[in-house]
């Protein structure tokens, strides 16, 4: 299978449809619960905790590098500690029911049930065979995770491989853009696609002061405007960032073939968007206001 079969950015748009489920157990009443029961209840130890338990009981320095765009005093202040209250284990089971409480309350009994689910969680694991290890720690943790025997939690586990696949590449593409992890947070917010800056700052860890910090860099490189929009500097650099990011990301899609992702697509794109109707995200999530 060579790139040429596929359409330039068809495994990005399957990317973001995958992604769009993979996403919602991290807005979800259903996680905050589960990890209560377990004594976790801050919300931002609650995300450290989920994310990177796949990696083991690690310390803040390697959620720090592994995340990229979240303040290092903030995941300090919950990083190892989250470990005594909850360990790696407990907290992947916990996350495993917490999704499958969300799926199903986001989907219904029907969805999860339907040969769309579990031909989408075919599709999806078929993809996940092409992707590397190499210089991927938070996708190569994840894979050694068992595939769960339900379709729907499958479904998931695959997305969350993929997600995890493309975010290792994502953040080597960034690197070399030479944007830390704050600058990349407010190229992408400024692209009208990213988090909205009240979002950042209160689950990222940073300050007015630190955004304001970034902002002046950017515009020093020129990159940004003196309204805050990008230039065309800006814009020409997050292009070729995820043309970057696609490239790195390519063999799952190469793998899976067209017409797989085009299916894929489809299907990911349908449950994307009956989680989205059914409220899976906060209204004022995405946006540069």
């Amino acid at each position: 299978m060579t790139t040429a079969t596929l359409e330039s950015r068809a495994g990005r748009r399957c990317h973001n449809a995958l992604n769009s489920l993979h996403s919602t157990h991290y807005f979800s009443p259903d996680l905050g619960t589960e990890l209560a029961a377990l004594g976790v209840t801050d919300p931002r130890a609650v995300n450290f905790a989920v994310r990177a338990a796949a990696l083991g009981p690690v310390g803040a320095g390697t959620v720090a590098a592994t995340f990229y765009n979240y303040k290092y005093a903030l995941v300090a202040r919950h990083v190892p500690a989250v470990w005594e209250i909850a360990t790696p284990a407990q907290v992947l089971a916990a996350r495993a029911r917490a999704v499958d409480a969300t799926l199903r309350r986001l989907l219904g009994e029907e969805a999860l049930a339907s040969a769309e689910m579990a031909e989408a969680a075919r599709l999806a694991l078929r993809a996940a065979e092409a992707c590397s290890r190499s210089a991927r720690p938070l996708y190569s943790a994840h894979a050694d995770l068992p595939v769960p025997d339900e379709p729907h939690l499958a479904y998931w586990h695959a997305a969350t491989l993929l997600r995890e696949h493309r975010g290792d590449g994502h953040l080597a593409a960034l690197m070399s853009a030479g944007l830390d992890g704050l600058e990349a947070v407010v190229t992408h917010t400024a692209t009208g696609k990213g988090l909205a800056p009240r979002w950042v700052l209160t689950t990222r860890g940073w300050t007015q002061e630190d955004w304001d910090g970034a902002v002046a860099r950017l515009r020093a490189r020129g990159l940004l405007d003196d309204g805050g929009e990008l230039t065309e500097r800006g814009v020409a650099l997050r292009e070729e960032i995820e043309r970057e990011t696609d490239r790195l990301d390519a063999a799952p899609y190469e793998h899976l073939g067209a017409k797989g992702v085009a299916r894929l697509t489809e299907l990911a794109g349908a449950f994307a968007r009956a989680a989205l109707a059914a409220g899976a995200f906060p209204a004022d999530l995405i946006g540069k206001g």
